[in-house]
């Protein structure tokens, strides 16, 4: 497929299906997200398509003929048949102004390829005949679900001129509305299934956030007990100084007991003028660095107990929106086994019905 020489005119986003070739009943989706789906023009021939492109492949590649019809299922959902690609392909939008867009781009195609095969019926100058379509006029809509048109329509009810349904066809039309409505649910649970994904995403950082938190908090209390026992190295420390006290003289066996009163008297005061002079200063200088030292221990102390509560209310609150995300997931998975619940009633009920009847 090449689209060189071919300009995309309109350009949407849906999720993609294609009819069951096995039963021509169900609907297969082509992938769990919406996939871009444009119209593209081919001016060397003259011809309009439908284009999706899903990884390597091309999921839709349908050119629009006159006889094409597209079809509206429900508010969000349109298909339209391809006799070409033997196939059936459905579109669901994500909201129903996405769909008449769509539906509404689908007639102008369908018109502009009617004008140029009369044109080239008669003979005429083959020209583009599409209503505004050229690629500079017609600007790509923002992320919009589409559907396009079909040759037969599959899943309707019989016309006004038609005679009346018979019971077979009318069992017929209800399984095809259980088609329906079984796209609406898988459309559901893939969006479902994106927001579990997210919650998880979400759980997975509340817990990487809190394993991180817990590892700091860890480390805060080494730290603080580190600096504990510190303080109280330095308190044992200075408890176990002991400053000297005297001073043995060696007496001479030959003095009298007056020189020896004079000479302790006289020690006595060499005792004092030096405990004065060195004594005082130093305990001074010991007792402020002790003091500044507590100073310090207590202000770091003061600090890692504020960082250590704050930890505490982080991790509180880590845990507290994990909790809220695990019980988020919960709702989500509860909502889905109660879709897939009754979607099972409804297919099973519809298979009744098909066996019921004559």
């Amino acid at each position: 497929m090449s689209t060189a020489r071919e300009q995309p005119i309109f350009s949407t986003r849906a999720h993609v299906f294609q009819i069951d070739p096995a039963t021509k009943r169900n609907w297969i989706p082509a992938g769990k997200h919406a996939l871009t789906v444009s119209y593209f023009y081919d001016a060397t021939r003259n011809v309009y398509r439908i284009i999706s492109i899903g990884g390597a492949k091309a999921i839709i590649n349908s050119t629009v003929t006159p006889n094409m019809t597209f079809t509206k299922t429900s508010q969000k959902f349109g298909q339209w048949a391809d006799s070409r690609a033997n196939t059936v392909y459905g579109l669901g939008f994500a909201s129903e102004q996405h769909l008449t867009q769509f539906a509404e781009k689908f007639q102008e195609v369908k018109e502009a390829a009617r004008l140029a095969r009369e044109k080239s019926q008669d003979g005429g100058e083959l020209t583009s005949p599409a209503l505004g379509l050229a690629s500079h006029q017609v600007p790509p809509s923002p992320l919009v679900s589409a559907n396009g048109p079909g040759e037969e329509k599959l899943f309707r009810s019989q016309s006004a001129d038609a005679p009346g349904p018979t019971e077979r066809e009318r069992l017929k039309k209800m399984l095809s509305e259980g088609s329906v409505g079984e796209v609406q649910w898988e459309a559901e649970f893939f969006a479902l299934q994106d927001s579990n994904n997210k919650l998880a995403g979400a759980l997975r950082e509340a817990n990487a956030a809190a394993a991180q938190w817990r590892q700091q908090l860890e480390a805060q209390r080494a730290e603080a007990e580190r600096l504990r026992q510190r303080v109280a190295e330095l308190e044992a420390q200075a408890a176990s100084e002991v400053t000297p006290t005297g001073e043995k003289e060696g007496l001479g066996q030959g003095q009298s007991l007056e020189q020896l009163e004079a000479l302790v008297q006289t020690k006595d005061q060499e005792i004092q003028t030096l405990k004065s002079q060195t004594g005082g200063p130093r305990e001074a200088l010991e007792a402020a660095e002790r003091e500044e030292t507590q100073q310090k221990v207590q202000t770091r102390n003061a600090e890692l107990e504020h960082q250590l509560r704050a930890m505490e209310r982080s991790l509180e609150e880590a845990r507290a929106e994990r909790e809220r995300a695990r019980a988020e997931v919960g709702r989500a998975a509860q909502l889905l086994d109660v879709s897939l619940f009754e979607l099972s009633e409804l297919r099973e009920g519809l298979a009744r019905l098909a066996e019921a009847a004559p």
